[in-house]
């Protein structure tokens, strides 16, 4: 076995019979879901974008069980920091990806995943995550769950803006590079299905999330945002600019309490508690 590896997913990477090395990945998800993000994946490396190819189509096992096989791409480095300079560079990167991925067709990959729930149809910030909701929430700090809530409020107003697919996970962990140039992309099951600027928001506060969750200085999502902006040929509209700034806020919240609720170093909540008033005016939320 050359790894194991996951959270979400359990991950197997596997050197066969004939020297081929592939990875094995599996998730208890909606197998739709997850056959539109591998599908996403192919057309991705058949562009030329640096990531795994799928070697398989999706199979389902033992009912909810999503399987499949891709390349395994190892080496590389992750790109650490959190300035402005590496957001630039991450902005960079993801500019790119969103281009490609405007040019691919595949069934919208719903629902979204947790960590990016907002539009989830149920009750309040946060979508259902057992795991969480049947903890004592009164250990959530009000302040986190009031940033969710208003956060959660500006983004609902973006339900007539057009959805776009996007990577909803795009952290230092699931990136490798040399140097300043990317050399693989991973984690492709955290695809969504949203409006981009929500989609860059987000991006533009995790970009630096490495061993641990938190959210990045708000002048390196400044950066991100900016940047990405120059590298697609387009400025935000006013609204846009306000949904990316709410969309870095949500994922935080979610981090946060995740932190809270099971009794996490309180990374996410610091820089969140510095950070959240800011972040929702720029979101006029």
């Amino acid at each position: 076995m050359l790894l194991r590896d996951g959270h979400l997913s359990a991950v197997y990477g596997l050197r066969l019979g004939d020297g081929r090395e592939v990875v094995i990945k599996a998730s208890r998800d909606e197998l739709g879901r997850v056959a539109a993000c591998v599908a996403a994946q192919a057309a991705l490396a058949r562009s030329g974008f640096r990531c795994p190819a799928p070697l398989t189509s999706v199979t389902s096992v033992e009912g909810d069980l999503a399987v499949h096989a891709e390349e395994f791409w190892p080496g590389g480095e992750m790109l650490r920091g959190d300035d402005p300079d590496v957001a630039r560079c991450y902005a960079a990167v993801y500019a790119d990806l969103m281009e490609r991925l405007g040019q691919v067709r595949v069934p919208p990959p719903l629902p979204s995943p947790h960590w990016l729930g907002w539009d989830h149809q149920g009750p309040g910030p946060w979508p259902p995550i057992h795991e969480l909701d049947s903890r004592d929430q009164s250990l959530v700090p009000g302040f986190v769950t009031a940033t969710a809530i208003w956060a959660t409020k500006r983004l609902r107003r973006s339900q007539d803006h057009p959805k776009v697919l996007g990577h909803a996970d795009f952290e230092a962990q699931n990136m490798r590079w040399a140097g300043r140039e990317l050399l693989v992309l991973y984690d492709w099951d955290s695809l969504a299905w949203m409006p981009e600027p929500v989609l860059v928001g987000s991006a533009a506060g995790v970009f630096a999330n490495t061993e641990a969750p938190t959210l990045a200085p708000l002048d390196s999502s400044a950066a991100f945002i900016e940047t990405y902006q120059v590298m697609r040929g387009r400025r935000f509209s006013t609204d846009e600019l306000e949904l990316a700034w709410a969309g870095s806020l949500w994922t935080a919240t979610h981090n946060a309490r995740e932190e809270a609720l099971l009794g996490r170093a309180p990374a996410a909540t610091t820089a969140l508690r510095t950070q959240s008033a800011a972040r929702l005016a720029l979101a006029s939320a």
